[in-house]
């Protein structure tokens, strides 16, 4: 064998053993490149149906916010026709206090016959949870000739205040920190002023929210009582009218007969001059009736 073939025959081992090298290495790098395909599958882009669950999967997460309950200030009114106020108010005056409720004020009014109704006014609060109770239990007391609720929404009137409390509040604390520094006299003295004036205002602001959050705690209601009018009188209401009727008469008289005393006094007193204008007039009648003749 010459020295050609042998360096071809070289040349040839050498081709392929670099070929089978260069085949080696790039099978290992598709195989890397497969791995780390397959270990990461979140950086794989979404298919156009995942993207639709997605987005419609969105709104049943989100809670939505609970709706704020509103602030009422009720109030009731109610009129009733019964048999006896006296009995009623009795029956009234358990119900309210069964119901945790107060009386703010009691008004009768009664007439001397049985000729009008007899009338009562009563005005009392109960816890508004209780309003309706309350009014079911006061209707079976009698007969309803009339009733009304109203109620009056104050949730922004309460939250206003609030909001006004709390910057209020802030404002005393940050005037109170500047007081705690060391200053003059005339800053401290300022600063006291300012103070001063924001703590009247909370108080002032702190009473009317409390009042609306007693209003809205407990509710009013108006009660009117009548009751049905007498065809009869009684006995002792036809004596007391006879005697009151008698009494009068004689009142009556008196003074008449005092007049007519004091109408005598005055005759009495000017007499004379009765006298003179009578003597007067009778003579200016006899010079005429001379003269005629």
């Amino acid at each position: 064998m010459n020295t050609n073939q042998m360096g071809s025959r070289t040349a040839s081992k050498l081709g392929f053993c670099l070929g089978l090298m260069v085949s080696i290495l790039a099978l290992s790098s598709c195989s890397q490149a497969n791995k780390a395909t397959m270990s990461s599958p979140a950086t794989a882009p979404l298919a156009p149906a995942d993207t639709r669950e997605m987005a419609n999967s969105t709104p049943e997460q989100t809670t939505p916010e609970p709706k704020k309950q509103s602030q009422l200030i009720k109030r009731a009114q109610l009129t009733l026709v019964v048999e006896s106020i006296h009995q009623t108010t009795e029956s009234i005056t358990t119900i309210i206090q069964k119901q945790q409720g107060d009386i703010l004020k009691f008004e009768a009014q009664k007439s001397a016959d049985n000729s009008q109704r007899q009338t009562a006014y009563l005005e009392f609060r109960v816890p508004q949870q209780r309003l309706e109770t309350t009014l079911n239990a006061l209707a079976k007391l009698g007969t309803v000739e009339n009733q009304m609720i109203t109620a009056e929404d104050v949730s922004d009137q309460l939250v206003d205040f609030q909001a006004r409390l709390r910057n209020l509040r802030k404002s005393e604390d940050m005037i109170l920190k500047i007081m705690e520094r060391s200053g003059s006299v005339g800053d401290v003295l300022k600063a006291a002023n300012e103070l001063s004036t924001i703590r009247e205002s909370i108080e002032r602001i702190d009473a009317q929210l409390r009042n609306l959050q007693n209003q809205v705690a407990y509710s009013t209601i108006n009660l009117t009582l009548e009751s049905p009018v007498s065809a009869a009188s009684t006995p002792d209401n036809l004596g007391l009218r006879i005697q009151e009727t008698w009494g009068s008469a004689t009142h009556t008289m008196g003074e008449f007969t005092w007049l007519l005393v004091g109408l005598t006094l005055w005759l009495l007193a000017f007499s004379p001059y009765l006298f003179l204008l009578g003597g007067a007039v009778y003579g200016y009648r006899w010079y005429r009736q001379n003269k005629i003749k």
